[in-house]
Parts: C-alpha cells; structure tokens; sequence
C-alpha cells in the first residue's frame, strides 16, 4: 500500500508540475496566442491558409492541430473544412527528401514548395534549435509568410524568426509540448469561433 501511496504522489507530483507551468504562462504569452488568432482569422478570410511543423512529438502535435482545421474541433461546430497542412509529409516524401538533400531540409523544401505569400507557418519545437524548423521558419519569412512560434527553453534560436510567439516557460520537455497541445486547441477554438461569427464559415445541419 506504502509503494503505490509513493507511486500516487509521484504521478501527483507531474500533474501538479504540467498546472503550474501552464499557469506560468497566463499574461503576455495568452495576449500572443490571441494576437496570433486574430491575424490568422484575417488570412483565413483573404483565403490564404495554415502551414505546421514540428519533430517527433511536436510533428504529432502538428499533425493533430492540422486535423483539427481540416476535419472538425468540436462536434457541436459541424463547418466546413478550414484550410491547414501538416508539413510531416507521407513516408515517400519524407524518405526522398532525407535521402536526396538531408532531413534538415524536409520542412524549408515543403514551404518552398506549398507555401504562398500571405500564408502561416505554426512552427513547433521544444528547443527553439530544431535545425529543419528554424530553415522553414527562414524560408517563410523570405516567401513574405507569418511565422509563428510554439517554442520552449528560452526559444533558442528560433525566437528570431518569429512573428509572434508562444514561449514557454520551462526546460522540460513534456511540461513545454503539453502547453503547447493546450494552447494549440485555445488557438484553433478561438479561430473557428472568429469565423464563425463572421459569416466566414457555414455551420452545417
């Protein structure tokens, strides 16, 4: 009973850990979440679109994100799809791309590609160092693209090359990428309630 009692409060421990940075970032990083949902809520509306990228867990959370926009948020909000891509391309791609140029090059290669002027790029990284992120997020800005950061540590490197960014407040991994999950949805949710209010999208029966 004692050695579940000590399991108990380790897993405690980590929730506990995961609420007190996410209550870290209340103030100026929810201002720039909301910032960043209203100029997206603009590009959505000119017809431009949403471009993600991340490594590891941060390309699932790309994914995910982008799935949202594409599919459906909330069920009560049946809409039309909003237009998103995970930059995490299939396997072929990803493969090709590794083999011929470096994998360093897979998310530069897919703005280059994909990206048109006007247009997002969310880019993920834990580190802010993420060598192919920071490459895309050059790219971006070079294409006349908004670049916007979920970044952690510091945000490394990346920080420069950001629009707008979310920051946070933590080293460790698993606090930084459930921060950015949490503020992945509040970002999209608050997207899709901005173009539903303007008549952008039609709820469907």
């Amino acid at each position: 009973m004692r050695k579940l009692e000590s399991q108990v409060a380790q897993i405690e421990h980590l929730f506990q850990e995961s609420i007190t940075v996410k209550e870290a970032c209340f103030g100026e990083q929810i201002e720039n979440i909301a910032q960043m949902g209203l100029e997206i809520t603009q590009l959505i509306q000119d017809g431009k679109k949403m471009m993600f990228c991340g490594n590891g867990g941060s390309a699932a959370d790309a994914q995910h994100l982008a799935a949202e926009m594409l599919i459906r948020l909330r069920p009560m909000n049946n809409r039309e799809g909003i237009p998103a891509i995970a930059l995490a391309q299939d396997t072929s791609t990803l493969t090709a791309c590794g083999n011929d140029f470096g994998y360093h090059k897979i998310f530069e290669r897919m703005v280059e590609s994909l990206g048109r002027k006007g247009d997002c790029l969310i880019a993920i990284t834990t580190s802010g160092n993420s060598e192919n992120v920071i490459l895309a997020m050059k790219a971006a800005k070079d294409m006349g693209i908004k670049v916007y950061g979920f970044l952690g540590a510091g945000g490394g490197d990346a920080v420069k090359y950001c629009d707008n960014v979310f920051l946070v407040p933590s080293s460790n991994t698993g606090r930084i990428q459930e921060s950015h999950i949490t503020a992945g949805h509040a970002l999209m949710e608050f997207i899709e309630d901005r173009l539903i209010e303007s008549g952008h999208l039609n709820l469907q029966s």
